[in-house]
């Protein structure tokens, strides 16, 4: 799958106001705070699964009630529309979840 151009990503983005992009790599990012850290590991363990289905593995980090995702494709060397379908089915995951 290719890369998205400067104007691809930022249309996308557009359509995600949750999420943005990295400063220093061809990335998108998005953090989440839950009510506690069990909460917080439910939902993280709903996006494994997710990201076993679409066979595409996000980039995160726990620390208690809080996850950082990172979204790139590696193959294609920066942001392509499959982290865009990956960032919508979190999104969608998210507002079920009590995220903030």
């Amino acid at each position: 799958m290719p890369k998205l151009s400067p104007d691809e990503r930022a249309a996308a983005l557009a359509g995600l106001p949750n999420w943005r992009a990295l400063p220093d790599r061809d990335a998108i990012v998005r953090e989440l705070k839950f009510a506690d850290f069990s909460a917080t590991w439910a939902f993280m363990s709903r996006i494994a699964l997710l990201a076993e289905k679409m066979d595409h593995h996000p980039e995160w980090s726990n620390v208690y009630n809080r996850v950082s995702i990172v979204l790139s494709t590696h193959d294609a060397g920066g942001v392509s529309q499959r982290d865009i379908d990956m960032a919508g089915a979190i999104d969608a995951m998210a507002r079920g979840s009590g995220a903030a």
